[in-house]
């Protein structure tokens, strides 16, 4: 599915198939982005940046997930360009996308201890308002202990 939307949207920029490569062996975003680094690599391709295209609350993650994976690229992240609202609107379940938000930033906090990601500097009234969102249920996409 996703590689189909992915292949949509590349014939309506016109990217032709042979400029592109598609990593699909991945299960997380730091595999991800160390999978797509060796198809690179493997290529013959060492490039001097990247641009992940992401959901439009995943970015944070992202950037801090490649600078700690692939630190010598410089990162541009991008998504759709879209109000919360809106994008909220348009998902099939957006409880699911709040859990999704919440599992992120618990991510972000805490996978920097990992060397997952850089570390990045979280509010204090970020993270009172993430214990909230805990606490009112949005707990079902946080990472495992």
């Amino acid at each position: 599915m996703l590689h189909d939307r992915l292949a949509s949207g590349l014939a309506r920029v016109r990217i032709p198939d042979s400029a592109t490569m598609i990593e699909d062996e991945a299960t997380n975003s730091g595999a991800n982005i160390t999978l797509s680094r060796q198809l690179l690599l493997q290529a013959g391709i060492r490039p001097k940046s990247v641009m992940l295209i992401a959901m439009p609350f995943m970015e944070r993650r992202a950037f801090a997930t490649c600078r700690a994976q692939w630190p010598e690229v410089d990162v541009i992240c991008s998504s759709q360009p879209i109000s919360f609202a809106d994008y909220l609107a348009s998902c099939a379940d957006p409880r699911h996308v709040l859990c999704d938000m919440v599992g992120d930033l618990q991510r972000i906090i805490e996978y920097p201890k990992h060397g997952y990601m850089i570390e990045q500097v979280v509010p204090g009234e970020v993270h009172a308002a993430l214990k909230r969102l805990i606490v009112a249920g949005y707990d079902s996409v946080l990472p495992k202990s």
